[in-house]
């Protein structure tokens, strides 16, 4: 089973929130694409809605979230205007499509908007925003691991949060095997059935999350 960010119950109005806040702070308070991303990777809202904190993904407004991105990071207070807006904009879906990434992945929106700017989100939307969910993840998948090169046992020891040393006393698992692992120079996917076990039982995942494709 795939390691995600948070409870599931929450995706939908992460997305949904996230779209409306970027929809808002661009469209509405006229913040270039670009800076608005900057601001609000490096505020505390997103490592907040990287944890699913509720007070945040349901607790806030779109508005309400992309009021204190600006005030946290600018020290600016926007005044809020409420508009009635039928249509979901570029930019909503966006938000809507990262929040849904960074959920499935885990990653930080900090590492995603290393890879991923503005312009090219711009341009996924007009050939993947009709298309199923799953098709964006895929394509952003692609770039995240060209860009990062981990390997999915160190990128789910980290999200585990455990060294590997005490990933290597937990399991069983020789200190250098886990770092020839992660390091590529040994291949996970020839490992014996019982070494791959004994690291995804460690870690709360299964084998196939630790095989590389």
């Amino acid at each position: 089973m795939m390691i995600h960010a948070y409870q599931e119950i929450y995706v939908s109005n992460a997305q949904s929130t996230l779209g409306d806040t970027f929809d808002y702070a661009i469209n509405i308070c006229k913040i270039p694409g670009e800076d608005f991303i900057k601001l609000f990777m490096t505020s505390s809202l997103a490592k907040r809605i990287e944890k699913g904190e509720p007070a945040v993904i349901v607790g806030k407004s779109g508005i309400e979230i992309a009021m204190d991105v600006l005030l946290e990071t600018t020290g600016k207070q926007y005044e809020i205007i409420q508009e009635d807006r039928m249509d979901r904009s570029i930019e909503y879906w966006i938000g809507w499509a990262i929040a849904y990434y960074q959920w499935y992945s885990a990653r930080s929106y900090a590492d995603m908007f290393k890879v991923l700017t503005f312009e090219n989100l711009k341009k996924m939307y007009y050939t993947l925003h009709e298309a199923d969910i799953t098709k964006f993840v895929e394509i952003v998948d692609e770039k995240i691991k060209e860009y990062f090169k981990d390997t999915n046992l160190k990128r789910i020891r980290v999200l585990y949060g455990c060294s590997q040393a005490e990933l290597s006393r937990q399991s069983g698992v020789g200190l250098r095997s886990i770092q020839m692992y992660e390091q590529r120079n040994k291949d996970i996917n020839k490992a014996s059935v019982e070494t791959i076990y004994n690291l995804a039982k460690t870690l709360g995942c299964t084998i196939e999350d630790l095989i590389e494709k």
